[in-house]
């Protein structure tokens, strides 16, 4: 069974160390970030499905990596208790907020109906060809059920090559397409980024899922 993943991010070490020992007693995959962009080099690399943010955080804050956060369920939990501040967070993209000190149980509830609500919406979001399943709003794979780590970038190749499986997919398409998730990808760093996802593919079964065509670009098989 694959567990749901959090990402906490809130500079009290305290804090995020009893949120971690108390989530992972829960079941789930829990990482923490100190900063704002210690957060977003994480998710770089992790695509949790929930996030607890702090807003008080050195660096970037809270309201500053907010918005860059698309489709995942963002759970505010601050010390904050300005009315405002928490309207104006909910409207700009966080689907709940919390006040410090909260209790334990609250945020485990709270966290579960998120997390409910977050797969009832993802369960028409999911690609499959043969094996291989790409959940394209959590920007995670699976073969055989065995979860795959990918990057952003990785993520979405796959989901470009998912979406288009009966025919080779150039790659001037292919950055065009992910040139929104991905802006930095470029044509020299592409074939490293296949490269890379072939490798995390193939080591599950020791099957090969991309194809390269020659002066053309990529195709699933």
């Amino acid at each position: 069974m694959i567990k749901r993943k959090i990402l906490i991010v809130d500079d009290d070490i305290y804090i995020s160390n009893v949120l971690f020992e108390v989530l992972s007693r829960e079941g789930y995959e829990v990482l923490i970030a100190y900063s704002g962009t210690e957060a977003l080099l994480v998710l770089s690399e992790f695509n949790p499905d929930l996030i607890l943010l702090d807003l008080m955080l050195p660096g970037l804050n809270g309201e500053d990596i907010l918005p860059k956060i698309k489709d995942i369920p963002v759970i505010i939990v601050s010390a904050k208790v300005d009315m405002d501040n928490k309207v104006d967070l909910l409207l700009g993209g966080a689907c709940d907020y919390i006040t410090k000190p909260f209790d334990i149980k609250e945020i485990l509830a709270r966290i579960c109906v998120h997390l409910r609500s977050s797969t009832s919406f993802q369960a028409n979001s999911i690609l499959i060809f043969k094996d291989l399943k790409l959940n394209i709003n959590t920007q995670t794979a699976s073969v055989e059920e065995r979860e795959i780590n990918l990057t952003r970038t990785e993520s979405s190749i796959l989901k470009v090559l998912m979406k288009n499986q009966t025919q080779v997919v150039a790659k001037s398409v292919l950055l065009d397409s992910i040139s929104y998730d991905t802006p930095d990808c470029t044509e020299s760093s592409l074939k490293i980024h296949v490269s890379n996802l072939r490798k995390k593919l193939r080591k599950i079964d020791d099957r090969d899922y991309i194809e390269a065509v020659w002066g053309i670009g990529y195709k699933l098989v």
